[in-house]
């Protein structure tokens, strides 16, 4: 794995743990940065999936963008769309006031979280370890 895609995961999995961290907290869990990190972690595969492929793209926080460049060499990654939709809006919806998200809609992007996670663990050739709460 080249390095500057290894430094996407390290990102990636660092979102990743603080989006479960948040949502299995018992005291006070801000369900708006479940939303957001898991928003982020998709991103972030995405983005070390292209890089590894040297397919070349733009800054964005659209995982529908960044989803129909990783089509090019993950073309059944296409089973993931739904997913992808309602987390695009979690970069920014929850991070300013108007709006805030509740533990359902948490739980959701979680869940949609973990699909791509382990999609592109798998896709970089990267273990899963099953003992790990993370995982």
């Amino acid at each position: 794995m080249k390095k500057i895609t290894r430094e996407w995961v390290d990102k990636a999995e660092g979102d990743f743990v603080t989006a479960q961290r948040e949502f299995g907290a018992e005291s006070d869990p801000n369900y708006d940065a479940v939303c957001f990190h898991s928003q982020q972690c998709v991103e972030k595969f995405l983005k070390a999936r292209l890089q590894e492929a040297d397919v070349a793209f733009i800054k964005t926080h659209d995982l529908t963008v960044l989803l129909n460049l990783v089509l090019e060499v993950e073309p059944e990654w296409e089973a993931l769309r739904s997913d992808l939709h309602p987390l695009t809006a979690y970069a920014v919806e929850y991070r300013y006031p108007g709006q805030s998200s509740d533990r359902s809609e948490a739980r959701e992007a979680i869940e949609a979280c973990r699909k791509v996670r382990l999609e592109a663990r798998a896709a970089l050739g990267i273990e899963t370890d099953k003992n790990k709460i993370s995982d």
